[in-house]
């Protein structure tokens, strides 16, 4: 992949864009949150190095091609309230991974959805990608929600794959084709 240019995403609510070492604190906050990593493939977040470590490992996933991490900020008042990112291109068969992490006092507002529907307008049109897959916990409902509601079909699990600070947990993997998005199924 080749490095991506700096581009940001409007949503009516929402600017997707690239972060910066301003988002430092507010990264620390979603990601040290217990629930918010309760079904994260690390522990969460113990202090600030680790979120400039995520800065800096943005930023030069960006640069190389190998991942687009976004921020998410409200347009009302700039506020980072989460990221999404796409990950694990594989340039020849147009595909890729999707990730996304939304702190704790913004959940049931619709914002996910809000901000991966330009995620993956901007992936399956200007990237032209082909297929999307997504790695959740099975026990994390309201991710599996936010994908299906997207599109995604459920297409296996994948047993005792995680071991997070000695607990054991599976994956359900998830896929969305690029013409399975394109029928327009609920962006509302």
């Amino acid at each position: 992949m080749t490095s991506f240019s700096t581009i940001t995403l409007t949503t009516p609510r929402l600017l997707l864009r690239p972060l910066s070492e301003a988002d430092v604190p507010a990264l620390h906050a979603i990601f040290s949150h217990p629930e918010v990593m309760r079904y994260w493939s690390s522990p969460p977040h113990t202090d600030l190095a680790q979120a400039q470590t995520m800065v800096a490992n943005a930023q030069a996933g960006w640069a190389s091609g190998e991942y687009l991490k976004f921020g998410i900020a409200r347009q009302s008042d700039a506020a980072l309230i989460g990221t999404c990112v796409l990950f694990a291109f594989h340039a020849a068969s147009r595909r890729a991974e999707i990730g996304y992490a939304l702190g704790r006092p913004y959940w049931g507002a619709g914002y996910m959805h809000e901000a991966l529907t330009a995620l993956l307008d901007y992936a399956f049109g200007p990237l032209n990608l082909h297929r999307l897959e997504a790695d959740i916990d099975p026990r994390n409902a309201a991710s599996a929600r936010t994908l299906e509601r997207l599109g995604f079909r459920y297409e296996g699990l994948g047993r005792e794959r995680w071991i997070v600070e000695g607990e054991i947990s599976d994956t359900a993997w998830y896929g969305l084709l690029a013409r399975e998005w394109r029928v327009g199924i609920d962006r509302g």
